[in-house]
């Protein structure tokens, strides 16, 4: 038995994926003390794993949307900025946590910023966990860090780094990482939660690069939910995730009038919405949250913002589905479904109730839309999923010389 130290931002699109990782490493007898904040402590805790939180002061994790979109990266320096100036402060309550316990690796999420730091001052090998994107290269490629070398000169993240950098690499004796990678950390391995087929440019990921597909894990959730009502009905089911969708309210008002008075139930996730000053047709179900994978065994067409893991889910089922991307990756996986064939890419900004009905209507009745997305859940599900991960993990344990 191992003891693995797992270290995660606090957002359903990166601790999610990494639940069936953490409850198949403790079916094999490993020991995992996992850190997050106390949100999401009960779904960690079902795993079996041990749970530690950040404390009371994690809110510079949460992710703005504003500070994430390709215009605004003023904002995104803001918010790496912040992330540097608790740096010290913060790695020191973990290290202090965790001091009693030794531990044989680490697993961590990409975009923890202080991985690679903990990671050297504990002298341990790292699982990289990638839930968005796989490469800095590959953000870049798709226009979102458009910032350049001028406008970091003049943001006080540059005199924040120097500050932080010398204050850690003198306490703990480490090498600082600069700022672009403390969001983009390569682990001794990483995991890649897609396929091989689906990523537009191979090129950029090495061999340490483990493509095992769509996060498919029963994470046991609330199914209070009237599956009654969806039993022999057209069901359409829409959700613009948890992050960004409450950039645009008037894409809501775009799906009540779409799809008001059609024989249709629409099945809405509304994650902390405010959705009072409008009518909400009587086909409608809305909820702040739903089962979603329950959800999608009655549905025949779906709405998304193109997240990762939901498009992932989408394509994974055989779902046809319309993208209407809004902020960080999703322009670039929605794109990238868009050029497999698979999907309808519409702009958040110009949608209409005709638009978004048209669409809906070609990828439902067009079966090249079908057809394509078979290819890509195809090359998901020969891509091994949890027990790849595992196989891989084991191995590169075995490589490191960690008994278990």
């Amino acid at each position: 038995m191992s003891k693995v130290l797992f270290l995660n931002i606090p957002a359903h699109g990166h601790v999610n994926p990494t639940l069936g990782i953490v409850d198949a490493l403790i079916k094999e007898g490993e020991e995992v003390v996992y850190f997050c904040t106390d949100e999401f402590k009960d779904k960690i805790e079902k795993t079996g794993a041990t749970f530690m939180s950040y404390g009371d002061d994690a809110s510079y994790f949460r992710l703005n949307p504003n500070d994430h979109k390709s215009d605004n990266s003023n904002g995104y320096l803001n918010f790496v900025n912040k992330a540097l100036d608790k740096s010290p402060e913060f790695i020191h309550i973990i290290l202090e946590k965790i001091k009693d316990i030794k531990f044989d690796y680490i697993v961590h999420s990409s975009m923890f910023p202080y991985s690679n730091i903990i990671a050297q001052v504990l002298k341990l090998p790292t699982v990289s966990s990638f839930a968005v994107i796989a490469t800095a290269k590959e953000f870049k490629s798709m226009n979102s860090l458009s910032i350049n070398e001028d406008q970091i000169k003049n943001h006080p993240v540059t005199e924040t780094y120097k500050r932080v950098a010398q204050k850690l690499e003198k306490t703990y004796n480490i090498k600082m990482p600069i700022p672009i990678d403390m969001y983009f950390n390569i682990g001794d391995i990483n995991i890649a939660y897609t396929s091989k087929y689906f990523v537009s440019h191979i090129e950029y990921y090495d061999d340490s690069f483990k493509f095992i597909g769509p996060p498919i894990y029963d994470r046991k959730e609330n199914l209070d939910f009237p599956f009654e009502k969806l039993e022999g009905k057209k069901v359409i089911y829409i959700s613009l995730g948890t992050v960004f969708n409450n950039t645009n309210s008037r894409i809501y008002d775009v799906f009540f009038k779409t799809f008001a008075n059609t024989d249709a139930i629409v099945v809405m996730a509304a994650y902390n919405i405010d959705l009072s000053s409008f009518y909400i047709p009587e086909n409608f179900i809305v909820r702040n949250y739903v089962p979603q994978s329950e959800i999608l065994k009655y549905t025949d067409v779906a709405i998304t913002h193109g997240g990762m893991n939901s498009m992932s889910d989408l394509l994974y089922n055989n779902i046809p589905f319309v993208a209407i991307p809004i902020g960080a990756d999703q322009p670039y996986l929605a794109a990238r479904a868009s050029e497999l064939g698979a999907t309808i890419s519409l702009d958040k900004d110009k949608l209409t109730p005709e638009i978004l009905k048209n669409a809906v209507e070609k990828v439902l009745t067009d079966q090249s839309y079908i057809e394509n997305i078979k290819k890509i859940s195809t090359s998901f599900k020969e891509s091994g999923g949890y027990k790849k991960a595992i196989e891989e993990i084991f191995k590169f344990k075995k490589e490191k010389g960690i008994l278990s």
